[in-house]
């Protein structure tokens, strides 16, 4: 079954007949027709009109009802099309378009577990639609369960062998449970059978694919191939400045960061990223404008922690620790605070206060090696 925007239900064809209720047959046979050719030509408020029309001839009419639940699921109006959808299923129980139009309203709403109910309704009448079971294997997806996300997209590629539904799917699902190769193996695909018109988010994804596996040159590749098919695509610049990051080639990373920021110069994330670069490159005084400008945006714990590194790498230990323990109050778990903050104290000779620090991290039932491997290093 197509969904029920782009595609009408079958409809009662009018007949010859002359009385009352043949008359009233007709006139909601027309009215339907006509509702949904109005419908796909997103003359909604026509069609809203239509569908009316026949509730007035017959209160609880399935057309008139999906008719409607589907105007407002064109408006985005997923509330009030729920309503539309579940008088007509409580009137025609196992109506296809309205079991339809109602998981699609729960999944716009992020009910997912809503939606993967009524869809699994939906399957008991018809378990081989692919359009049905990519839109459940999504769900799963969104809800974290791996393997009944698994299990429908593989179920879709024995009915349709390179799905393009299915195999993205896999490539999201894969990439969202860190098991980068796999989503690497179905971005792949999507890029093997699609090479001359390929989609960018492809291209993106095979990147971040990379990016994540620290095959960083290999990311470059694809990231470049975005942008020139976009050259402001906020993924293929992001992807670029964090892989020349990772490739420690700060002075590259920073092009792309203040090419981000000409397009969303308020966004407080690559400000900081944009201030770390400088700060590794040694350029203290821009990097300090960059934490700046973020912090006037609002409090960021990166642009305060790499305003304490700046202190730190000064000598300004005292100011850079102040900074430090004020982060730790708000974010207590963060190793890395622990680890600048007893530096601070080892450099400043108080051997035994580094130690505590480290110490309090550890009491906090985290075990980290690097916090670890620095207390055996400062106790010796």
């Amino acid at each position: 079954m197509a969904d029920v925007l782009n595609d009408m239900p079958p409809m009662p064809e009018p007949t010859a007949g002359t009385t009352e209720e043949e008359k009233r047959f007709n006139e909601i046979a027309e009215q339907s027709k006509n509702g949904y050719l109005l419908l796909k030509d997103n003359r909604i408020d026509e069609a809203e009109n239509a569908f009316r029309k026949i509730l007035a001839l017959e209160e609880q009419n399935n057309y008139a009802l999906v008719g409607l639940g589907d105007a407002a699921r064109k408006r985005n109006h997923f509330r009030e099309a729920v309503e539309f959808y579940t008088t007509c299923l409580t009137h025609h129980p196992g109506n296809n378009y309205a079991l339809f139009g109602l998981a699609d309203c729960y999944k716009a709403l992020n009910q997912y577990n809503k939606a993967i109910e009524i869809w699994e309704q939906y399957l008991q009448h018809d378990d081989r639609n692919i359009t049905v079971l990519t839109r459940v294997a999504d769900a799963y997806r969104k809800i974290r369960d791996f393997k009944q996300s698994k299990i429908l997209y593989l179920r879709v590629l024995d009915m349709e062998d390179n799905n393009p539904y299915a195999l993205i799917g896999l490539g999201h699902l894969h990439y969202d449970f860190k098991e980068y190769r796999d989503a690497l193996y179905y971005w792949q695909k999507m890029l093997d059978l699609n090479e001359d018109s390929v989609d960018i988010r492809v291209l993106t994804s095979i990147g971040n694919c990379h990016r994540k596996l620290k095959t960083f040159e290999q990311g470059i590749y694809y990231f470049q191939r975005a942008l020139r098919m976009d050259e402001d695509n906020f993924y293929a610049l992001f992807g670029l400045a964090d892989c020349y990051r990772g490739m420690n080639q700060q002075f590259r990373s920073v092009e792309y960061w203040n090419r981000i920021l000409e397009k969303d110069p308020n966004n407080k994330v690559i400000l900081t990223r944009a201030g770390d670069a400088y700060r590794n490159m040694g350029d203290y005084d821009e990097a300090q404008r960059y934490y700046q400008r973020a912090l006037d945006i609002e409090f960021d714990v990166y642009a305060v922690l790499g305003l304490a590194m700046i202190s730190k790498v000064k000598g300004r230990y005292d100011e850079a620790a102040t900074s430090l323990q004020r982060l730790i109050q708000s974010d207590p778990k963060n190793f890395r605070l622990y680890i600048e903050l007893a530096e601070c104290h080892f450099n400043k000779g108080e051997r035994q206060q580094a130690i505590t620090v480290l110490q309090d991290f550890q009491k906090l039932g985290i075990r980290n090696q690097l916090v670890s491997e620095m207390l055996d290093k400062i106790r010796v």
